[in-house]
C-alpha cells in the first residue's frame, strides 16, 4: 500500500487548487459588472501583436519556431503554450496572402503543430487555407533543427520570428539570422541557458514565467487569462506562508 507523502499532498493541493481558480476566473462577469483584471504591459508581446498587424498588411510571413519538446515530460508546458501561440498567431493571421509557418525539433510536435494548424483554420472557418507542409519537421537534434531552419527565415518573405518552447543556447543563431534579414524576433524559453542566450541575441526576449503568458497577451481565450490571476493569488498565497512560516521560526514555534 503506497502512503502519500507531505510533499505529494502539497503538490496535489497546488494542482487542485489552481484548477478551481483557473475555473472560476474563467467564468464571465455577471451583467453589468466589468471585470477589472488588467494585463501589465509586456512591451515584447505589445510589439509582438504591432507585428502580426503589419505581416498582414505587408502580405509577409510569420515564422513560429516550438522548440524541441516532444510534449511529454517535465517540459511538455512550454510546448503547450507554443502550440496555443501557434493557433492564436494561425487565427490572426488566416486573412494575410501568406499564411504562417511552423518549425520544430521533434517529430511528434511538428504533427501536433500541423494538426493545431488545421483546428486553427476550421474555427474561422478557413479549412481551405490549411497546408500540413506549414507544420514542419527541421532537425532532430538541436544544431540540425536549427540548420533545418534557417532557410525558412531567410528565403520564405517572413516578416516577424516567434521563438516560443524549449529552446537551449542554440536558439541564437536563429535570432542572429532574424536579425540579419531585419526581420523582428520575439524569443522566450523554459530552459535557463536558452533564456540567457536569447535575452542577449533577440530583439525581444521574455524572462521566467513571461513564456506562459503569450497566449493570454494574444486573447487565445479566457481559460489563459484566468490561468495568470490563478498565478497571481497562488503567488501571494506562497508569500505569505513563507513570511508566516519565518515569523514562526523567530518565535521559535515549530509546526512540524
Amino acid at each position: 500500500m503506497s502512503v502519500i507523502t507531505l510533499e505529494t499532498a502539497i503538490g496535489l493541493g497546488l494542482v487542485v487548487a489552481a484548477a478551481i481558480l483557473m475555473f472560476l476566473f474563467s467564468l464571465p462577469p455577471r451583467p453589468g459588472k466589468r471585470s477589472n483584471f488588467a494585463l501589465r504591459p509586456i512591451n515584447g508581446l505589445s510589439r509582438l501583436r504591432r507585428a502580426l498587424g503589419l505581416a498582414v498588411e505587408n502580405g509577409t510571413r510569420l515564422h513560429v519556431s516550438l522548440g524541441k519538446s516532444n510534449g511529454v515530460g517535465p517540459v511538455s508546458a512550454a510546448s503547450l503554450v507554443a502550440l496555443s501561440t501557434l493557433e492564436r498567431i494561425a487565427q490572426i493571421s488566416s486573412v494575410s496572402d501568406r499564411p504562417p509557418v511552423a518549425s520544430s525539433g521533434d517529430g511528434a510536435l511538428s504533427i501536433l503543430s500541423q494538426d493545431t494548424l488545421k483546428g486553427a483554420y476550421r474555427a474561422v472557418n478557413a479549412s481551405e487555407l490549411y497546408d500540413p507542409n506549414r507544420g514542419r519537421l527541421t532537425g532532430v537534434t538541436p544544431f540540425s533543427y536549427v540548420a533545418g531552419t534557417l532557410p525558412i527565415e531567410r528565403n520564405e518573405h517572413v516578416s516577424a520570428n516567434v521563438l516560443v518552447g524549449t529552446l537551449g543556447p542554440e536558439a541564437a543563431l536563429l535570432a542572429e539570422a532574424a536579425q540579419r534579414e531585419r526581420a523582428f524576433a520575439l524569443a522566450a524559453s523554459d530552459s535557463l541557458p536558452g533564456q540567457a542566450v536569447l535575452y542577449a541575441a533577440a530583439e525581444e526576449a521574455l524572462i521566467g514565467e513571461e513564456l506562459y503568458a503569450v497566449p493570454a497577451y494574444l486573447q487565445a481565450g479566457p481559460f489563459h487569462r484566468a490561468s495568470l490571476r490563478a498565478q497571481d493569488v497562488l503567488r501571494w498565497a506562497l508569500v505569505g506562508l513563507i513570511l508566516a512560516g519565518g515569523v514562526l521560526a523567530i518565535l521559535g514555534i515549530k509546526i512540524l
